[in-house]
């Protein structure tokens, strides 16, 4: 791998270490993060808990090789301060809203840890493959320091790959960066075979963690440092790194009139009429951008 100035700014990069069965995926958000969070005026908080999850939304859906298929990311607790948080990624479109009580919130301090937040939640990912290839999710407990702890375990108990994740989130009166790298093991080499022996402690995998694990957060999100740079300075050494670029990530909210008039065409008249408000229409409301549809059906 050569060392160029391609920056993939925006843009699911992908890399492989042929010779250490390893795979990963790297992404940095600016001004599409700046879009999705612009629908809601979050408090710092919430604004870092969703960046987060944002980014490892693209991660995981970064992993998937057919368009169109979809990785959705959902944390949810009873009683906690964040009621929802959800965040979807699918052929480069991503989309995130959180649901949280504001008053408790403010209770909690500046920086408030997971377990302050979520309380005893869970983390569903759910991936729906392209084509009629299925639908299979799988839940942990959300635990750990960040979400990215969760997803961790998440893979290393549901699918038993090992897996490193990184995030690195800054704000300020630019707006919003948040960035972020996922490393996975495979123990048999090729994507799709039988994976009965997964090890954390392989000789192969410790390696490729240690180098991965050495990444700091001023470097994932250094503009200056290009996603390729980044790659090439973790794992120079290595005998081959093979490069990727994946999808380029965009505000991904699919809300429209036309699709909520042919979601709400599939119920009853006499419910249909138990929606409508005063001016006949029927207004529904899209938490992931905020905006209200008024809808006549």
């Amino acid at each position: 791998m050569e060392n160029t100035e391609e920056t993939f700014a925006g843009q699911v990069l992908g890399f492989t270490i042929p010779s250490r069965d390893a795979r990963g995926r790297l992404v940095r958000l600016d001004s599409v993060l700046d879009e999705i969070l612009a629908a809601h005026s979050y408090p710092p908080a919430i604004t870092h808990l969703l960046a987060e999850a944002l980014v490892v939304a693209a991660l995981i859906g970064g992993l998937l090789d057919k368009e169109s298929g979809q990785v959705t990311m959902q944390a949810q607790t009873e009683g906690g301060v964040v009621r929802l948080l959800v965040c979807d990624y699918r052929d480069g479109d991503l989309r995130g809203y959180v649901d949280f009580d504001a008053e408790r919130l403010a209770e909690l301090g500046a920086n408030p840890p997971l377990s302050a937040l979520f309380g005893k939640g869970y983390l569903a990912i759910t991936f729906d493959m392209a084509d009629g290839n299925g639908r299979y999710q799988g839940v942990v407990p959300l635990e750990g320091e960040s979400l990215s702890d969760a997803c961790e375990a998440y893979f290393t108990q549901s699918e038993q790959v090992p897996t490193l994740i990184r995030v690195a989130v800054r704000s300020g009166t630019a707006g919003t960066t948040a960035a972020g790298m996922l490393v996975q093991h495979m123990p048999d080499g090729e994507e799709g075979r039988e994976r009965l022996h997964a090890r954390l402690d392989h000789p192969e995998w410790e390696h490729i963690a240690v180098m991965a694990g050495s990444i700091r957060h001023d470097e994932l999100l250094d503009p200056a440092l290009s996603l390729e740079g980044i790659v090439w300075r973790l794992f120079h050494e290595e005998s081959e790194v093979r490069v990727n670029p994946g999808a380029q990530v965009n505000r991904g909210c699919r809300c429209s009139e036309d699709h909520y008039r042919q979601i709400l065409a599939r119920f009853p008249e006499d419910e249909r009429e138990s929606m409508r408000g005063d001016d006949g229409k029927i207004h529904v409301d899209c938490a992931f951008c905020s905006r209200v549809f008024p809808i006549a059906v």
